[in-house]
């Protein structure tokens, strides 16, 4: 195909990646040897460098081989906030051979337990908060193992133990809960440690995730990663954006969730890879603690979604920050607003460089140029070694300018759904051309501009919400006669979701009942904002609801 972008190629980045076989491995080995004594991961006041992350992720990988004896190709599920003890579970399971199944830890006890069962995940790392979600439903899964990660874990004495003796037996936020087979982190390390290390060995085509997103519509479904694919968009980033960077002395700030794919390729793989220094942030929501931390870290990049970048905007004390180290701001997840991206430039000097992904491709599509003048609502240029194609209904190959569905191809590409042909087969052709379920044009340099969603799907806050899973929940509230959930705007989130309901004669449920009942059984961005109840929903004539007669 004509991959006329290459033209719009800044200087210094390739046309193609060379890939020579690399996995996650190659990138922990390479990364803790020449940047050892470089700090890696910082997490409230604990810093640890390269040289002491590595012996902590090869205690973890002893823990999983000679303690757990998990074999190869098993899976690992990883329930944890950003925090010190995420990448020491990742690329510890990692060496250990196994596949990593990233859940969110909000995530409530339905879609938890959906997503252990079709993984088969034998051992979970979990944070202690959140275990209450798991005690229902552990008898229903493969689970084995239950690691359980405190606060104060891995922080210096006696500060760990008094963070972790607060949270217990003050504040009260940790529930009492126990597992079969149940261990903590830290024991895990030690015994982790009594053993020689020897990693497992994994080849390029082997799985390293199976990360759960809806795909271009439904339930969550397993999105199956190789080592291949992952290095591989390693690799295609740091050519992208190296150049403005020095290895071993950059520090990125860490808000977004390692759990979503977006932070755990560019905060989690390429930053180690170019030995940077990720200052991991639990809750960005604590805009007090979390400004307290930018103060103190003399950042070089952050990267984030709209609404993150305008809660900060909002903040007078962020706007008084010293940015003039500030190299680089990555936007992904959802649509930056034009208004965010001028006044964050205002602020900071930096403009945003907003991308394009999906989990289905690892996840980076495109990216624009780091070192453009301004922000122009593009997502940027496909990233080397990609194609990227704008195709009708048939697959037919439109020309510039024209909107339509927007499908890539590349060595990011997954492998397909787990254990889901019949889902797999509707986005990722024979030929390997993954239908993203995007519209969208490109203009005759090569920038890609999305325009919408092919199907209902609603983004909050960089997060996809299904409309179905909701409706389906809704649904099953008495009360309820018909249903139909949307999306509307929303200046803080990017969106929110809607529901507008018709009622069954005599039973007068209120907007508060159905927030309360869905706040109960969904994660918060999935709950209603908006409830509106009609006296009938519009519908086709074969009895499918109209949602574009809704908005």
């Amino acid at each position: 195909m004509d991959t006329f972008w290459l033209k719009s190629y800044p200087s210094s980045v390739p046309n193609y990646i060379d890939y020579e076989g690399e996995t996650l491995h190659t990138l922990f080995f390479n990364a803790c040897t020449q940047f050892s004594a470089c700090p890696a991961y910082s997490f409230m006041d604990q810093t640890l460098t390269y040289g002491e992350f590595r012996l902590h992720a090869q205690h973890f990988a002893n823990f999983c081989i000679h303690e757990l004896k998990l074999k190869k190709g098993e899976r690992l599920a990883i329930m944890l906030p950003n925090m010190l003890q995420y990448p020491i579970a990742v690329f510890g399971a990692l060496l250990a051979g196994l596949v990593l199944v990233n859940l969110n830890p909000l995530d409530k006890s339905p879609s938890l337990q959906r997503e252990l069962a079709d993984s088969g995940a034998k051992a979970l790392v979990v944070l202690d908060n959140f275990v209450t979600e798991l005690l229902p439903i552990v008898s229903t899964t493969s689970l084995q193992q239950v690691i359980i990660a405190r606060a104060g874990d891995l922080q210096s004495w006696p500060k760990g133990l008094a963070i972790n003796l607060y949270l217990r037996y003050i504040k009260k936020a940790i529930p009492r809960a126990h597992f079969p087979g149940q261990t903590t982190f830290m024991s895990a390390l030690a015994h982790g440690a009594q053993h020689s290390f020897f990693p497992v060995a994994v080849s390029p085509y082997d799985l390293a995730f199976i990360q759960y997103t809806g795909g271009t519509t439904g339930l969550p479904k397993g999105a199956m990663l190789t080592h291949k694919n992952m290095m591989c968009n390693v690799m295609q980033c740091c050519s992208w954006i190296r150049e403005d960077l020095v290895e071993g002395k950059e520090t990125i700030i860490t808000a977004l969730p390692l759990y979503h794919i977006f932070s755990l390729m560019v905060n989690n793989f390429v930053f180690m890879k170019l030995g940077g220094k990720s200052v991991l942030i639990a809750d960005p929501r604590d805009m007090t603690h979390f400004i307290k931390v930018l103060k103190t870290s003399s950042f070089t990049c952050i990267n984030g979604v709209n609404t993150l970048f305008n809660a900060l905007l909002h903040q007078e004390d962020f706007c008084k920050l010293d940015f003039s180290r500030l190299k680089m701001t990555i936007a992904g997840g959802m649509a930056v607003q034009q208004k965010v991206a001028d006044q964050w430039q205002a602020v900071t000097g930096c403009v945003i460089s907003q991308g394009y992904g999906l989990t289905e491709a690892s996840p980076v599509v495109c990216i624009n140029p780091v070192k453009a003048k301004k922000f122009t609502g593009s997502v940027g240029l496909p990233v080397p070694s990609t194609e990227v194609a704008i195709c009708d209904s048939e697959g037919h190959e439109l020309p510039p300018g024209t909107t339509g569905e927007l499908c890539v191809h590349g060595p990011q590409v997954m492998q397909g759904y787990w254990q889901n042909d019949t889902e797999t087969q509707k986005v990722l052709k024979l030929d390997g051309w993954l239908r993203t379920g995007d519209a969208a044009y490109m203009d005759k340099q090569g920038f890609v501009f999305i325009v919408d969603r092919l199907k209902d799907m609603i983004i909050v806050s960089g997060f996809k919400v299904f409309p179905n899973e909701v409706e389906d929940l809704i649904k099953t509230l008495p009360g309820v006669n018909e249903v139909a959930v949307i999306g509307i705007p929303n200046e803080l989130h990017g969106e929110v979701v809607k529901a507008i309901i018709v009622r069954e004669l005599n039973h007068p449920i209120t907007k508060e009942d159905v927030i309360k009942f869905c706040h109960d059984r969904l994660v918060a961005y999935k709950v209603p904002h908006e409830v509106e109840f009609v006296d009938s929903l519009p519908k086709s004539n074969v009895g499918k609801i109209l949602k574009k007669d809704l908005r």
